[in-house]
């Protein structure tokens, strides 16, 4: 009687501590939900952010499940950042360039014109101060930032008519980004930042003249070869573009330390990835764009001249309107001086 009442008493103690190991697992495990400004169909960027949510879905033996969300199903494409801050979101994956409704001083941690190349650019982020100043900003409105991509150099628009000139660009509506568009509408460019997968429809409509979105390969996928049968290079307004993916503080910080460095590393990972694959994709997608009937241009030493000149105006009105593009500008140049001597001495022209 005594040896049935022990294994009953052993019986339900293995119970109870099954019960506990089950609520303690289903505290553990993460679900977040991820809005993408990006359709996954959209070459690189577009399954950017599923490959960091497999990445640390696995290396947490699940526990954290990062749900991707395509643009429109939970906040409009461009529109991520409020809702990340008030909690509306866990999370987005987008471009730094996305934020500038909020600030436009966000702009320089996206890409700049004229401004680095990818390993530059990465020096500076990780070993020249880029990557505080930017966890500072986001931090005052309860965000994590992490860079999580980054892209080769872009084109530098898509037009309906062959630019000879400056003056060429005068009156046009032309989709643009970040600060490449100050730069336009020193020419006379109407400009507007229009997500992705709106850019067809508003050439196709009329809405607008001209666009720039990305790279060949990614601009392929869009379909405006379509339209516009000019296409420009080199991409002076972005020779690289960094993209990031954001966390609801509140929401990041219930992860355990292990789970936040997996987070990031794979976002590190992400962005050897997409540098990789986009720096391998371009000529293939170059030759498509001429079989059907593109032009591709080079523009001309003296337009290139007149695009810097109104850039060098630009980034001085910038940084005498916007504390923090002051700040975020003198640490990117203070980097960019000292390395010109690498750059010149330690690579071909």
């Amino acid at each position: 009687m005594r040896l049935n009442t022990l294994m009953k008493g052993v019986a339900a103690a293995a119970v109870a501590l099954v019960a506990v190991s089950a609520a303690g697992e289903a505290e553990a495990r993460v679900k977040m939900k991820i809005h993408s400004a990006f359709g996954r169909n959209v070459f690189v960027i577009g399954p950017g952010p599923y490959n960091v949510s497999n990445a640390v879905k696995e290396m947490s033996g699940g526990e954290v499940d990062m749900h991707i969300f395509e643009p429109g199903a939970l906040v409009p494409g461009t529109q991520y950042y409020d809702p990340v801050s008030t909690g509306s979101i866990d999370g987005a994956w987008g471009t730094p360039g996305y934020n500038v409704h909020k600030n436009f001083a966000y702009a320089f941690f996206s890409a700049v014109p004229f401004g680095p190349g990818a390993g530059e650019y990465l020096g500076w982020w990780y070993h020249g101060g880029g990557r505080e100043l930017a966890e500072e900003m986001y931090a005052k409105d309860n965000i994590k930032m992490f860079l999580c991509n980054l892209i080769a150099p872009e084109s530098s628009g898509w037009f309906r008519n062959e630019i000879k000139s400056t003056a060429d660009l005068k009156g046009l509506k032309m989709r643009f980004f970040g600060l490449g568009a100050k730069v336009m509408e020193k020419f006379g460019v109407s400009t507007q930042l229009l997500a992705g997968g709106d850019i067809y429809p508003a050439l196709e409509l009329g809405s607008i003249d001209a666009t720039e979105f990305s790279m060949p390969a990614i601009d392929k996928d869009l379909g405006f070869y379509q339209i516009a049968k000019h296409n420009y290079f080199p991409g002076w307004h972005q020779q690289s573009t960094l993209g990031e993916m954001l966390f609801n503080m509140d929401k990041f910080n219930k992860l355990s330390k292990g789970q936040q460095v997996m987070v990031e590393q794979a976002c590190k990972a992400q962005v050897v990835t997409s540098y990789a694959e986009t720096e391998a994709k371009q000529g293939a997608a170059m030759a498509f764009h001429e079989s059907k009937g593109v032009t591709i241009h080079l523009w001309s030493p003296e337009i290139l001249a007149e695009l810097e000149g109104a850039w060098k105006e630009v980034i001085a009105e910038e940084i005498k309107a916007t504390p923090e593009a002051a700040k975020i500008w003198a640490s990117m140049s203070k980097f960019r001086d000292e390395y010109k001597v690498w750059k010149k001495n330690g690579y071909l022209d």
